[in-house]
């Protein structure tokens, strides 16, 4: 399926209408036998609702701006590719609720490659972050994209362990409002061999209810998601939950028991995730999924009820001070954020400068935040530190005399 210009503006306008989410969208798609006609019956609908005072508030987007969205992508260097086309993810065309459309930036051939997904969390640990790029080169080495969220930590180190083989970033705000901020130089890099995705338009930025939309995609558009690190309230969980949801391959990696970052993870473990230990246990698994012979995996989460009455999983949302939003009637999970506005958008082919950057953190605060009870090497706590070697091993000296590390040969951990 190719969408012409016109039938293009009538996808963007239909989900870019109030209250129309990715579901609603493919009902009325279903019922009218396309957008356009869908858009001409709308008013129809409304007004039949209106008189009978049930269904829910929808305005239609207006098709000027939604054109003019349209020219702003592609002086942006990007383009909305619809589901069915060629270059849309067959993975993520198989989930409840699949973007009608994809704005995408960069090689948009990797997204019709296989693809896992590696998550986890923004304050990892030196070992996690270790652990994530030798898992991301097995995989990249098998031939797999490596999809991940953009966020600080684990995400970011999955990224650039995967620029020169692909991978894809999936963002919750428009492509031209990175988050975090001092991501940009990464996200122009990922364009290189890989691409970035939103279903958002160019100029949004980010609310925290907009990550769980993004976590959708990033297990969505993979054949497996592989969390490596994890706290309770976590984002990565969250991933890992459409995962299981959407039908796919769910690894965590073990982690100490003492290390609040493992703990997602290793109830991800109990709760009968796959273990992973290196890459080919992800390669094993996913061997017979690629040859077309295995069947869906058994849900993690057994008692659905329970889980939904539980504490919500939170990562990046919290950073935003929105609440968590409401639960959602089936079938409308992603149906009640308006549409959203469209004010100035970019002319160029480069990501907007970056917003806001946070304060330096001091090394050897960084460092102590690295580490966790499992050792990791020195040489691997240079490379997650981004640091001279040197100041690495002074600042060490400095807390092991403050009693918060301890130094195993060329091994060190948190006191």
């Amino acid at each position: 399926m190719n969408l012409s210009d016109a039938q293009r503006l009538d996808w963007l306008q239909l989900i870019r209408s109030d209250n129309v989410g990715p579901r609603t969208f493919r009902t009325l798609v279903n019922k009218f036998g396309g957008a356009g006609a869908a858009l001409d019956a709308l008013p129809g609908l409304l007004a039949r609702a209106g008189a009978s005072g049930g269904g829910r508030a929808v305005r239609i987007a207006d098709r000027d701006a939604c054109a003019r969205e349209m020219e702003a992508t592609m002086r942006f260097g990007a383009r909305l590719i619809a589901m069915g086309e060629a270059d849309y993810p067959a993975a993520l065309r198989q989930i409840d609720s699949p973007p009608p459309l994809l704005c995408v930036k960069g090689e948009a051939r990797a997204l019709t490659r296989p693809m896992v997904a590696v998550v986890g969390a923004r304050n990892a640990s030196a070992a996690g972050l270790a652990f994530a790029e030798r898992l991301v080169h097995e995989l990249a080495e098998a031939g797999y994209v490596i999809a991940s969220g953009l966020a600080r930590g684990l995400d970011q180190r999955a990224h650039r362990a995967a620029l020169r083989t692909g991978t894809i970033a999936a963002l919750a705000g428009g492509l031209d409002r990175i988050y975090p901020p001092e991501h940009e130089e990464l996200a122009q890099e990922i364009c290189a061999q890989g691409a970035l995705i939103s279903e958002m338009p160019l100029g949004w930025e980010p609310r925290g209810r907009d990550f769980p939309r993004r976590n959708r995609i990033v297990s969505g558009v993979s054949m497996a998601v592989v969390v490596v690190e994890a706290a309770r309230r976590s984002g990565s969980l969250i991933t890992a939950r459409f995962a299981n949801e959407q039908g796919r391959e769910v690894f965590a990696v073990p982690g100490s028991p003492l290390d609040p970052r493992a703990e997602g993870a290793n109830d991800l473990l109990r709760q009968g995730a796959t273990l992973c230990t290196s890459g080919r246990d992800v390669i094993d698994a996913l061997a017979p999924l690629l040859s077309g012979g295995a069947e869906p995996q058994a849900r993690l989460f057994e008692d659905e009820e329970s889980f939904a009455a539980a504490e919500r999983l939170w990562d990046e949302t919290d950073l935003f001070g929105d609440p968590p939003p409401p639960l959602s009637a089936p079938g409308h999970e992603f149906d009640e954020a308006p549409a959203p506005p469209l004010g100035p958008l970019p002319g160029s082919g480069a990501l907007a400068p970056a917003r806001t950057s946070h304060a330096e953190e001091p090394l050897e605060e960084r460092i102590a935040r690295l580490l966790g009870p499992s050792p990791v090497s020195v040489d691997d706590l240079v490379r997650a530190c981004d640091a001279a070697a040197a100041d690495v091993l002074a600042a060490l000296v400095d807390l092991e005399m403050q009693g918060r590390a301890a130094r195993r040969g060329h091994f060190v951990a948190s006191a």
